[in-house]
């Protein structure tokens, strides 16, 4: 399953390029605490985005694990870039949290900014070393219950790097569809 709708809001997953996703008014850098360019997914959007996107971005940091920040996405397709810091796993306690506060604060943002669509990465699972499965359950629990709150935000899309990757998404995006049909 790659595509669910709740309250007509859309969650879904697709494999990609996040730095490419031109009908997306947002896309999610997993940042670190700095708002510079690194590698992984902080390091392909400040490529594309230019060197604007770093010299906006130095007087809002640091940031700390689970802030959101906002910026303008300078040469990507996206009028906006949210960066978040996601927890390193096993250092940052407790962990679990701090994701969910990466993307309630992310999609909160993107709400009060009346955006209609936001792309995330997968947070915190690269060189953070947050396990692929537990973050996305995170990731869908947390985006599950704030879709009902939603009055802008019609569209949240995870793009993921790699087959594997989008297809732990589908299953943890599946299992959790199924325990809600369960529970109703």
């Amino acid at each position: 399953m790659n595509r669910i709708t709740r309250n007509g809001r859309i969650l879904e997953c697709i494999q990609g390029d996040i730095a490419r996703q031109t009908d997306i008014d947002a896309v999610v850098n997993a940042a670190n605490a700095q708002l510079q360019s690194g590698g992984g997914v902080a390091g392909a959007l400040h490529r594309a985005a230019g060197p604007g996107l770093a010299e906006e971005c130095a007087p809002m940091a640091p940031i700390r694990p689970g802030q959101a920040v906002i910026s303008g996405g300078h040469g990507l397709p996206n009028p906006h870039v949210i960066h978040c810091l996601g927890p390193v796993y096993g250092r940052d306690e407790p962990s679990d949290r701090l994701l969910e506060d990466c993307y309630r604060n992310a999609v909160r943002l993107a709400e009060s900014e009346r955006l209609r669509s936001v792309a995330f990465p997968a947070l915190s699972t690269g060189v953070f070393g947050y396990p692929m499965e537990d973050a996305a359950q995170v990731a869908f629990r947390t985006l599950l219950r704030e879709m009902p709150k939603l009055e802008h935000v019609e569209l949240l899309r995870f793009v993921l790097f790699s087959q594997t990757d989008l297809e732990v998404h589908e299953r943890a995006l599946e299992s959790l569809s199924k325990e809600e049909s369960d529970h109703e």
